[in-house]
């Protein structure tokens, strides 16, 4: 690890250590993180998945080490993000570190529904929108995982969403796929603004075994029955 890496990850830790006491986090559940690696599949928040930055430190603070999360691929293509990948431990995809990262037990956190999901408007909070994305379930079942579903209360009330930042990143054709979301903070626009100091509670959900499908129907019908849990999951939070 380079001395930009050491720099990035003590950058990384001491500002999501200092949100997890400005939105007075919380964790539920943690005793399903017991047992060998996993691969946690998260419902993406407001802007960043800020809750499951926050989780990482939280995690890095009771069991020593930082979850590996697959981050937007922009990290990887940009000089100024590619230390803050390696410091944290990040992967862009199916990374050859995995490997040795999940035999020591550590856990791989993703977010299917992405920025896609996460740079929505206002209205549309706690609410999936993965599509037919299925290459969290190809991952899991290559490396033998389970799945356990995590959501959080009070990740989308953290920015008040004025547009699809997805939709309008492909129509004005941002660089590297980034989103270009519109969204506001107490004190004005994101990402100038802090987020609202609203209070975030993460919960994750029992482990689901995963048996590989035989076809591709087979994968849906997983795909459908991951997606239901952490909707399901969202429901609970919403209500």
């Amino acid at each position: 690890m380079t001395l930009a890496d050491r720099a990035a990850r003590r950058a990384w830790l001491a500002h999501w250590r200092q949100q997890r006491r400005w939105h007075r986090y919380t964790v539920e559940g943690a005793e399903h993180l017991d047992g060998p690696a996993a691969l946690l599949v998260g419902y993406h928040g407001r802007s960043v998945a800020r809750d499951l930055c926050m989780f990482t430190t939280w995690v890095h603070d009771r069991d020593g080490y930082l979850p590996h999360a697959i981050f937007h691929r922009a990290f990887a293509e940009s000089a100024l993000l590619r230390p803050l990948l390696a410091g944290v431990g990040g992967v862009v995809g199916d990374d050859e570190s995995l490997p040795a990262a999940l035999a020591r037990g550590e856990h791989l956190i993703v977010t299917p529904g992405g920025t896609r999901e996460g740079c929505r408007p206002h209205a549309a909070r706690y609410t999936l929108a993965w599509g037919r994305r299925t290459g969290y379930l190809r991952l899991a079942l290559k490396h033998g995982l389970d799945v356990i579903p995590v959501v959080a209360a009070g990740t989308d009330h953290t920015y008040i969403g004025l547009n699809d930042g997805y939709a309008w990143g492909k129509r004005l054709r941002a660089p590297m796929g980034l989103p270009v979301w519109v969204g506001v903070g107490p004190l004005g626009p994101w990402p100038l603004s802090p987020p609202f100091p609203v209070a975030i509670r993460q919960i994750i959900g029992p482990r689901i075994r995963l048996e590989a499908p035989a076809d591709a129907d087979g994968l849906a019908a997983l795909h459908g029955q991951v997606t239901g849990v952490v909707q399901g999951m969202l429901d609970r939070v919403r209500r």
